[in-house]
């Protein structure tokens, strides 16, 4: 699989029939995890807001 935010490769393999949701997909280049959905080898990233703090 390739990076989707630098496009290099990763570690990790996928074959037609994998599924995968929320997955967190590392770069060893751009050192960033990103969580990703495949299905029918097709990548979607998944982009979740920033947590924010609590106020009381």
């Amino acid at each position: 699989m390739h990076c989707p935010v630098c496009e290099s490769k990763t570690r990790v393999r996928a074959r037609y029939d994998t599924i995968l949701e929320r997955f967190p997909l590392f770069c060893p280049k751009c050192r960033r995890t990103v969580l990703i959905d495949l299905k029918n080898l097709k990548t979607t990233v998944i982009s979740e807001p920033d947590a924010q703090t609590q106020s009381q």
